[in-house]
């Protein structure tokens, strides 16, 4: 046994293997895109692939979103500076973007940064807030009270976070 290792160590090998075979051989460039790039290029870029022709440099293959690209076009020259920092040469020197999804159509599927969105909530009408009070009265501990009257909330009004069929 080893004892202990960060979970940093446990997937560098794997993250590694992945990355060689898309052409990146310092995998930190997709591990940590958005500290190489900025978060503001980060939450409409991800970087695909590194291709090496016959010329000096490589190929730098970024997905982008639809609506981004015009914007990233004008930002290319400032992103190969920063990845090439990233690698501490100069070893890209063309980007090209794409707007398709990197592997296929059903694993590219997953939008980049963008939370869940927020179901809307009511607020419980007053009736209810007195009906679940009731509920949770009978109940001495605090915590278990308050979540009885969660409970009794989110059934009486019909918008369960967990009931995907009440929030339609």
């Amino acid at each position: 046994m080893r004892g202990f290792e960060t979970a940093a160590a446990l997937v560098a090998t794997p993250v590694r293997a992945v990355g060689e075979t898309r052409g990146f051989a310092v995998a930190r460039l997709l591990t940590n895109w958005a500290e190489v790039v900025g978060p503001e290029l980060a939450q409409s870029t991800r970087p695909v692939r590194i291709s090496h022709g016959r010329g000096f440099g490589a190929t730098l293959t970024l997905l982008v979103q639809g609506a981004h690209a015009p914007l990233i076009e004008m930002q290319k020259d400032r992103i190969r500076e920063k990845v090439n920092a990233c690698y501490g040469f100069n070893a890209v020197s063309r980007i090209t973007l794409t707007q398709t999804a990197p592997t296929g159509f059903a694993e590219g599927q997953a939008s980049f940064d963008h939370g869940p969105k927020e179901p809307r909530r009511r607020p419980p009408s007053p009736e209810a807030c007195r009906q679940a009070e009731a509920i949770a009265g009978g109940f001495q501990d605090p915590v278990l009270s308050a979540a009885i009257r969660q409970m009794a909330l989110n059934t009486m009004s019909k918008t369960d976070d967990n009931d995907r069929k009440a929030r339609r």
